[in-house]
């Protein structure tokens, strides 16, 4: 894999990583939990609805939702998370590794990308394909929902420099801005080797969606600013929840 290949696509390697799951090991479950249960309360999901878990990483929120009671698919392009994920499978819960960017052949009530797992490819197109392959994959009644940082929020609060220290390992954080992209550069020295990775992800705000989603023939139905499903503050909310159709 050529450097400008491995570039683009730097998503592929660190997700691929037993370090990137060492890093974010301490993300608030309970909280997505909470999220989980008020999105699918809101949505007023049918028992056992299909939900497709999309970008799902090693399947916590697909276990959490297929506990809930619905028949849940959780696909990611990372492998590892994958064959990780599998432990878990059962008659209504299953994984694959699978493309964002491609449809499903079968149709879902309700697809969750969340976390931020969108607005990772370089090229415009990916994005918009992406959009287009979520509404093609959706039931005649059924909803998209995109959970995506609030991009005005992060800007305004970026930490420039940090470290942080898990499982004795001391990674090194540094975010900027550029080119229409948050970048976080993260070092750090595991048994005496150096590594680096980046993660990078598009500055989408609001108007970029509300654009993108127009292209994509979607229809924007609610906006919400945190897990609470409170109101969007363009400056003052963590998240950007965007419920579609």
């Amino acid at each position: 894999m050529n450097m400008q290949k491995e570039a683009d696509n730097w998503f592929i390697s660190w997700f691929d990583s037993p370090y990137y799951h060492i890093l974010y090991k301490e993300r608030n479950f309970r909280e997505a939990q909470v999220f989980m249960d008020n999105l699918t309360h809101y949505l007023n999901l049918p028992e056992k609805a299909k939900v497709l878990d999309l970008a799902c990483g090693k399947g916590r929120h697909s276990i959490y939702l297929n506990q809930l009671g619905f028949d849940v698919l959780g696909v990611d392009l990372s492998e590892n998370s994958i064959a990780i994920a599998k432990k878990n499978k059962n008659d209504t819960l299953h994984f694959k590794v699978h493309d964002m960017r491609h449809t499903f052949d079968e149709k879902f009530d309700a697809i969750f990308n969340l976390f931020t797992s969108f607005g990772y490819f370089n090229n415009e197109d990916d994005n918009l394909k992406t959009l287009v392959a979520i509404k093609e994959s959706l039931s005649e009644y059924g909803f998209g929902v995109i959970d995506f940082m609030n991009t005005n929020h992060v800007l305004a609060n970026l930490v420039a420099d940090e470290t942080k220290q898990v499982d004795g390992i001391d990674f090194h954080i540094k975010r900027h801005y550029t080119e229409g992209y948050i970048c976080k550069e993260i070092d750090f020295e595991d048994q005496g080797e150096k590594f680096h990775f980046t993660e990078k992800v598009r500055a989408f705000t609001l108007a970029d969606f509300q654009e993108l989603m127009e292209k994509a023939g979607i229809y924007l139905l609610d906006i919400f600013g945190d897990y609470k499903l409170k109101k969007f503050h363009k400056t003052d909310s963590e998240r950007l929840v965007m419920i579609f159709k």
